[in-house]
């Protein structure tokens, strides 16, 4: 057995989902004060730089481009798990902020970039496409970095192969 690629596991699934925010917010943050290009307009409800695709939308137009994008990556998250034969983390707020986080660039990006790395630029990135979901690491070896997507071997793998969107929206604070 490879040591090298275990990972030690975390004692709760409350470390899980510490780990993975803790992750989210810090490629957030930094993304926002490393990158060399002028900062858009920050939103209130979200508290995030808007990019291109989205800096001449208002409120209520990101909020519908929002909903629908939600809406898509919840529908295509079902979908691939099924077509992959894998599942998602046993705690379904795992997956609820990924798939809100695959929303939130396919609004601001207009592709499903992944929100758990760190981008110099994110723009660039997608337009490359190695990272937009599912990830070449994913679609080559069934390996998904946000735990999205997790093998029936992992040890965060629940039984579920299905999370509707009112799973989504409850764990990530919309109401």
């Amino acid at each position: 057995m490879n040591t090298n690629n275990m990972v030690r596991r975390p004692t709760s699934s409350s470390s899980i989902i510490l780990t993975i925010l803790l992750v989210i917010a810090l490629a957030a943050k930094t993304d926002a004060f490393a990158t060399k290009r002028t900062l858009l307009p920050i939103t209130p409800n979200n508290c995030r730089p808007l990019t291109a695709k989205d800096a001449n939308m208002s409120e209520e137009e990101r909020d519908a481009a929002m909903e629908k994008a939600l809406k898509a990556m919840t529908a295509f998250s079902n979908k691939y798990v099924q077509n992959t034969n894998t599942y998602y983390c046993e705690d379904k707020s795992v997956p609820a902020v990924v798939i809100k986080g695959l929303a939130e660039h396919k609004v601001s990006l207009g592709t499903p970039l992944c929100p758990c790395r760190f981008y110099e630029d994110k723009e660039k990135e997608a337009k490359d496409g190695y990272w937009n979901c599912p990830c070449v690491p994913m679609r080559e070896r069934h390996e998904c970095h946000c735990m999205l997507f997790l093998t029936e071997d992992n040890d965060f793998s629940g039984t579920e192969q299905d999370i509707s969107i009112d799973d989504v929206k409850k764990h990530c604070g919309f109401s």
